[in-house]
């Protein structure tokens, strides 16, 4: 078990990481919306086009890795929405079976699902090398395997919770989780 806890402490600090990348990239993000707004109005008032797609979907991109990176971490961190009307009732031991249970039924299946499902609609736009289709538009590839990376970093992340939740269970006190369930 210390073994399996030591590469859950691993997986944690990658989404963690990409946690703090995803933050980084969400203040350039409003960076680039507030440069898109303001050219653009003020292009209108000067009479000039300031204002070009690829700002518009650099933003949409960027909120898109921003939300993609974003997932494993807020695993990571216990913040993931949830019907909390039953789940804030319940003994810390029982919160764990029902993420340990979650996690093994649920999650992984379905990261294991996004990924293989995902694969081939990646793998096509990078083999035609595909572009939006707007004018002056950006390359649509490079985004589309963010795909296949963010359910790679949420499968890790479900693995590193199910390894903490079973550890919890069977009696370990350390629980390094930021998600951590307390006694």
């Amino acid at each position: 078990m210390r073994i399996a806890l030591v590469i859950a402490r691993g997986i944690d600090r990658l989404s963690a990481a990409a946690g703090s990348l995803a933050s980084w990239l969400a203040l350039l993000m409003i960076l680039i919306g507030a440069y898109n707004a303001v050219v653009r109005y003020l292009g209108r008032f000067m009479g000039w086009s300031l204002s070009s797609n690829v700002y518009i979907e650099l933003q949409w991109y960027l909120f898109s890795v921003v939300f993609l990176l974003g997932a494993a971490y807020t695993l990571e961190r216990n913040a993931h929405v949830r019907v909390d009307v039953f789940y804030g009732r319940l003994s810390p031991r029982s919160q764990a079976w029902v993420d340990f249970l979650g996690g093994l039924v649920f999650l992984i299946p379905f990261c294991i699902f996004a990924l293989v499902t995902s694969w081939p609609l990646v793998a096509n736009s990078w083999a035609v090398r595909e572009v939006s289709s707007d004018p002056g538009g950006l390359p649509r590839y490079p985004i589309k395997a963010v795909i296949l990376l963010s359910f790679s970093l949420l499968l890790l992340q479900a693995v590193s919770q199910v390894i903490h939740r079973l550890a919890f269970l069977r009696g370990a006190d350390d629980m390094q989780s930021s998600g951590e369930i307390r006694l």
